[in-house]
């Protein structure tokens, strides 16, 4: 009976370890494809530095000046309140379907009403701030 055991946990363990090594392998066999792309790419490129080369070049403007540029903070602003409804907005497709679910009527329409009652709240607390008016 002992014996019975110890194969069939050895059976387990090889099998275990066996769906690792295919992962293993896997991931070295990746590695390997970057470590020769990029091997290839350094020893068959042309490097003839020149003083052209080495400036910053942008949109085909020459660069002048710093490289300092000021970025004005509401464009992060609508951009992150852009990343949140859309997120949100995600949400609503799985609550649509257990709301579709028998049983779940009342109280996932209430959820969504406290959902949609936060994202109110900060939408209101923005228009309030002053960041939705483009100036």
């Amino acid at each position: 009976m002992r014996e019975r055991t110890v194969d069939v946990a050895a059976e387990f363990a090889a099998d275990y370890f066996q769906s690792y090594s295919v992962v293993g392998l896997l991931a070295v066999v990746g590695v390997l494809f970057v470590a020769v792309t990029f091997g290839a790419g350094r020893l068959l490129r042309p490097v003839v530095p020149t003083p052209e080369k080495l400036l910053t070049y942008e949109c085909g403007v020459d660069p002048v000046g710093e490289g300092w540029a000021h970025t004005q903070v509401r464009y992060y602003v609508y951009a992150f309140l852009y990343v949140i409804f859309a997120v949100d907005s995600i949400f609503l497709f799985p609550w649509a379907t257990v709301f579709a679910a028998p049983g779940y009527g009342a109280a996932t329409l209430v959820e969504m009403f406290i959902f949609l009652g936060f994202l109110a709240v900060g939408l209101l607390y923005a228009y309030k701030k002053g960041v939705l008016t483009w100036t």
